[in-house]
């Protein structure tokens, strides 16, 4: 079974596509005789396309007993043969390899994002053996152990700050557009970004206990537990077989005609019912991917036409992903904003910090040509930066550094920050010598379309949800100027994923869209996955069934009702195959059909399903 199996594999799509054209071709010339040849050449077409239907059929009876279509196909090909209607037997098996090729075509293939995932894991960590610092491999890293971490180095485990303060990119783990400033005693995860200072940290989980570790068996176990849909066809293949062959017995005996029981075998072929859905799901990916989608798995718009809900992640997805100034309030008398802002871009010019290269280009984009000279330029890794503008001293950062410094903020200027913190943005304070003078917001400004892409969404009969690492103050905000009832702030993977799978434990189907190395596991566990694929990670884009190549969100309404017309087009498909169908069964049982016009009949049929399926290419609904 083994060697049968490996003769299946060979060669894949494009030894079907060769055999189909030769096969096609054959058929042609039996048909027509257009050439001379000592066998008829149908031949052709029942060796190269209906001998893997047959061996198929006997590897899924022998192994698990597993009753197909191609059990049917493979009878009624042996049937014809064996009454010398070789035409016949060649044409449905072309038909039948037709299908499956199209079937074939739409299923994504080989997956790498568990083993990016599993490259994001740092090799080697630093440890720290008195005042010596020796080089191990990230694997002997115990738990106690302390370990040192560079700027722009990864952590190599979950651990504690010891020493030092730092700002760590968590974007793998929480989605974060923004750093996060971290000192002493709080946690740091493995696979997270140290960006600016150097740090000590006491190793807490380690080896298959550190979060990159539990996220990546989150992605396999979540691939594991994913359902496939099994083709209508297949589902039905029990009750076809057993009726088919019910039909050509009873007929044999009554009639006594074994031609007629062949021409029942034939016409029964369910052709038009095994081309009725590829074919509708071809024509429907060529108009997703006019619209910017990458379909990645066959049957992923069957699935996506049946969600009731929609999980969107919230940075790079309903969010541009990156800092904008969003205000700039100075509450000096006598200073002005233009020359508070010249003050704070052209020290921030100077940083490597996300907040700062924000503040420096919002000021670039204005226009403005007032950059000053700096002197004594420092960047305070967790805190913010400083420096000497015309003999003034410019402090930039956190509340934490405000502290530290002694710098007193007053109750205007708190206030008024506080305001811009309740919806979600990050605030850098701003002191001259020592005095608090104002101060500059920054948020992941949402994108442009993302209030009427959700509101069409609702229009479709799908519910929004967000989810998002971010914390309850920015959820609250993004959820509400989005009219979006249903939120979940400060989510981890793991929380991602259990959102989605307790929804669909309640019988609730779940699309996630996101873009983060964090949606991994959700979109992986999600009944569709749509990842961004401008601005989203490469393993996100592994994990998905989608890919939104352009990240224009306004075309997701679109793809959720043309889903649900392109499951319309295979009921129309399936309804119009089976009822041909049986027409044709009548016809053959009181013997006008022979075995060759039973062939062409029932053929006939999956041209026009295919046709009917062809309309999808263009399809959008117009309208409101």
């Amino acid at each position: 079974m083994h060697a049968i199996e490996k003769i299946l594999e060979w060669g894949g799509i494009k030894r079907d596509i060769a055999f189909l054209a030769v096969s096609g071709l054959a058929l042609l010339a039996s048909l027509f005789e257009f050439a001379p040849a000592p066998f008829d050449l149908a031949w052709v077409a029942i060796i190269l396309c209906g001998i893997p239907i047959i061996l198929g059929a006997v590897v899924g009876l022998a192994t698990s007993f597993d009753i197909k279509a191609d059990v049917l196909v493979s009878i009624a090909l042996t049937a014809s043969v064996i009454i010398g209607e070789e035409f016949a037997a060649g044409e449905v098996a072309f038909i039948m390899q037709l299908g499956a090729l199209l079937e074939d075509a739409t299923v994504a293939k080989a997956r790498a994002g568990i083993e990016k995932l599993v490259r994001l894991t740092p090799r080697t960590a630093r440890k720290i053996e008195g005042l010596s610092e020796r080089v191990i491999p990230a694997e002997e890293v115990r738990v106690g152990d302390v370990l040192r971490v560079l700027p722009g180095e990864t952590i190599p485990v979950d651990g504690r700050i010891v020493s030092g303060q730092t700002a760590i990119n968590q974007a793998v783990m929480t989605g974060e557009s923004l750093p996060v400033d971290k000192g002493v005693g709080d946690e740091v995860l493995s696979g997270t970004v140290n960006q600016f200072g150097a740090f000590d940290m006491e190793a807490v989980k380690v080896g298959e206990d550190s979060a990159i570790q539990r996220m990546i068996r989150l992605v396999q176990s979540a691939d594991a537990g994913k359902a496939r849909i099994v083709g209508l066809a297949d589902r039905w293949a029990t009750w076809i077989v057993v009726i088919a062959l019910s039909s050509a017995g009873l007929t044999w005996l009554i009639s006594g005609q074994i031609i007629r029981a062949v021409t029942i075998l034939v016409v029964f072929c369910p052709c038009a019912l095994v081309l009725a859905t590829p074919t509708a799901i071809m024509a429907a990916i060529g108009n997703a991917t006019r619209h910017g989608f990458l379909v990645r798995e066959g049957d992923a718009l069957e699935r996506l036409a049946s969600v009731s809900h929609i999980a969107f992640d919230k940075t790079g997805t309903l969010t541009y992903g990156t800092p904008q100034v969003v205000a700039a309030h100075c509450f000096r008398k006598g200073l002005s904003e233009e020359d508070f802002c010249a003050c704070v871009a052209s020290v921030e010019q100077c940083s490597e910090h996300p907040l700062g290269k924000a503040v420096a280009q919002w000021h670039r984009g204005m226009a403005r040509n007032d950059i000053l000279p700096v002197e004594r330029f420092q960047a305070l890794p967790g805190r913010g930066v400083q420096a000497e503008v015309r003999g003034r001293e410019v402090i930039a950062g956190n509340a934490e550094l405000f502290s530290e410094r002694h710098i007193g903020i007053p109750q205007n200027i708190a206030a008024k920050a506080e305001t811009y913190r309740d919806t979600g943005c990050t605030v850098v304070m701003v002191a001259f010598d020592r005095e608090a003078v104002g101060f500059i917001a920054l948020s992941d400004a949402v994108r442009r379309d993302a209030a009427k892409t959700v509101a069409e969404v609702k229009k479709t009969g799908v519910a929004p949800i967000l989810l998002t690492g971010d914390h309850e103050n920015a959820a609250r905000h993004i959820a509400k100027e989005l009219h979006i009832d249903e939120a979940h702030c400060n989510c981890l993977p793991e929380d991602k994923l259990a959102v989605i799978d307790a929804k669909q434990k309640n019988n609730k189907q779940i699309c996630m869209i996101g873009d983060g190395i964090n949606d991994a596991p959700a979109l992986k566990k999600s009944f569709v996955g749509i990842a961004m694929g401008g601005v989203g990670s490469d393993i996100a884009v592994d994990a998905a069934d989608i890919v939104l190549v352009n990240d224009d969100i306004r075309e997701l309404p679109h793809l959720l009702r043309l889903a649900k017309r392109m499951m319309t087009t295979i009921q129309c498909n399936l309804v119009f195959s089976m009822a041909l169908n049986f027409a044709a069964i009548i016809l053959a049982i009181s013997g006008v059909l022979n075995p060759v016009m039973g062939a062409l009949v029932h053929n006939a049929g999956s041209i026009l399903v295919i046709i009917n399926s062809a309309f999808l290419l263009q399809w959008r609904k117009s309208g409101p």
